[in-house]
């Protein structure tokens, strides 16, 4: 018997999508034969896989593989990662569960080869060393947990409304809807990374009668539509246990050139629990990294008792013609709903500035953490709903833009700001801002003029989106640790100095900042004593209603 697996895809209706999901590209051919069991590659990088028709039998009736049982040494010197992706090969082609070998150390070079997890796997206390030193190709994910479920272009659809609430499409599973106008840019960055913006893009969820999830709202409105697909969402849910991954650091250029062996999750419904990742080996100088959890086009993916660890910050020349610090991460979520991390801590001290921050999104909603002990969490081009809570957050603090609620409860922040709303896209929130029961360290405890939210927008520069400050902002039961202040300190503020420039009613945006509307405070205390003021710059915010409880 002969099987060529190759991301096998359950096709649901005619018009079948390409470009949503990110298929991994090598091709395992799979046969059942009397002879033994054993993987070659052929002349154009193939992987043939035998499996022989004891084992085979043996395999199905005990539900699970090993990757000792297709070749894998574990010795961590022998590269196991030809065997390692024939076992989920055969694994995924008869729905049998994954495990590595207790004890074992398997080591993955440069090779350009992707395990792709389509069952569940637990990876044990079984340690993999990833070698980045030579790399073939450094976009192929090591492993890709991958649906076997295909994108549909959705047709009859030419136009959507911002918070519309259904869809006129009927869908065969509760699927991720995207949405793209490749006529409008969005999210036009400002500074030393500027550049043109990215098209209008959308992500929402919805059931098989097309009804949007209100969790999910559509954010934009599309007055014509280029592209629209719809993803089916996995029923059941996909178990990733245990792992204990080192990464020895890629030595390359410091340029732009992101690496991305990672773990790759592209299917809904997943979690991860137990993983640990650390990094060896960096130098002074390398390329950054796009995360070794990398999330996309996916929906309801938790990832819990995790531990990851932070990248070295690498400096480079940005677009602008500038030195700028590169972003490198361990976390990376993108065009995704209702991403969780739960209980997740990172091996280096999240206050350490030679550390990136270890987070970063783009087009997501819902994205939680709690119990969490990270040096970040940011959203570039935009968030609809976080919630921080029961977390510590290290020097680089919480960084966003976006629409719908931003939650800060129970938690203790170590950032320049409480929040800082990110100035390179407009320092915008369109909507509503809650800080409950934390704490304020600002600055790390550093002497600095604190001010909770900070940010920077002259009405100038055009972003492709009206930019809005909270239009209601709820602080309650809040202490901040100014207890090392500088000596000219007047105490914190509520806003940081957004425009200097703006000084009278003379001043004129070409792109109006839309202000917030009212601020509510209650039980917010000083370690300095310094009562809580309104900004640096009062002007900017004399309409803004200040109600003290």
């Amino acid at each position: 018997m002969k099987y060529v697996f190759s991301f096998v895809h359950l096709l649901f209706g005619v018009a079948a999508a390409e470009g949503q999901v990110e298929s991994p590209s090598e091709k395992v051919v799979i046969t059942v034969e009397r002879t033994r069991t054993e993987i070659r590659t052929d002349e154009n990088g193939v992987l043939h896989l035998n499996v022989s028709e004891n084992d085979a039998l043996a395999f199905k009736a005990r539900g699970s593989v090993r990757y000792s049982e297709f070749g894998a040494r574990g010795d961590g010197a022998t590269d196991d990662i030809d065997a390692i992706a024939a076992a989920h090969a055969f694994a995924n082609q008869h729905d049998l569960s994954v495990r590595a070998d207790e004890g074992a150390t398997y080591y993955i070079g440069g090779k350009e080869r992707t395990a792709v997890i389509q069952t569940d796997t637990d990876f044990g206390a079984a340690a993999f060393t990833i070698d980045d030193r030579e790399v073939q190709n450094r976009g192929a994910s090591v492993f890709t947990v991958a649906s076997r479920l295909q994108a549909l272009e959705v047709k009859g659809i030419s136009s959507l409304k911002r918070n519309q609430d259904k869809l006129n499409v009927s869908l065969p599973a509760p699927s991720l809807i995207t949405a793209t106008n490749s006529h409008v840019r969005r999210y036009i960055r400002f500074g030393p990374n500027q550049n043109d913006g990215s098209p209008q893009t959308d992500i929402f969820a919805v059931d098989r009668d097309g009804k949007v999830d209100e969790d999910t709202p559509i954010i934009w409105d599309f007055d014509q539509i280029t592209e629209i697909t719809a993803l089916p969402m996995d029923e059941t849910t996909l178990h990733i246990t245990g792992g204990r991954f080192t990464t020895i650091a890629n030595q390359a250029e410091s340029r732009y050139t992101y690496y991305s062996r990672n773990f790759a999750i592209r299917r809904s419904n997943v979690v991860v629990d137990g993983l640990e990742h650390r990094v060896i080996g960096e130098g002074d100088h390398g390329a950054p990294y796009s995360g070794f959890i990398n999330i996309r086009d996916c929906a309801n993916v938790t990832v819990r008792n995790t531990v990851l660890t932070g990248r070295k910050t690498y400096r480079t020349i940005g677009s602008a013609g500038q030195p700028v610090s590169m972003g490198s991460y361990d976390i990376l979520v993108n065009r995704a709903v209702n991403v969780s991390f739960v209980n997740c801590t990172q091996t280096n001290d999240i206050n350490d500035h030679t550390y990136w921050g270890i987070m970063a999104s783009n087009y997501s909603k819902n994205i939680l953490y709690d119990n969490c002990k990270l040096s970040r969490f940011d959203a570039h081009m935009g968030v609809a709903n976080a919630t921080i809570r029961n977390s510590t957050l290290g020097y680089m603090g919480i960084n966003a833009i976006g629409t719908g609620v931003l939650r800060v409860e129970n938690s203790t922040i170590y950032g320049t700001n409480l929040i800082n709303l990110r100035s390179d896209y407009g320092s915008t929130w369109q909507g509503e801002i809650v800080i409950r029961n934390s704490v304020f360290v600002p600055a790390g405890g550093r002497p600095v003029r604190a001010s909770l939210i900070g940010g920077r927008n002259s009405g100038n520069h055009d972003f492709g989106y009206t930019a809005y400050l909270p239009e209601r902002i709820t602080i309650e039961s809040l202490h901040i640790d100014d207890s090392s202040h500088p000596d000219d300190y007047p105490g914190p503020a509520i806003f940081a100095d957004f425009n200097p420039e703006m000084t009278g009613e003379s001043y004129r945006e070409r792109f109006p900042y839309v202000r917030t509307s009212k601020v509510i405070l209650k039980n917010v205390t000083t370690a300095s004593g310094k009562p809580l003021r309104v900004s640096d710059h009062p002007f900017m915010f004399k309409d803004v209603q200040i109600d003290a409880q």
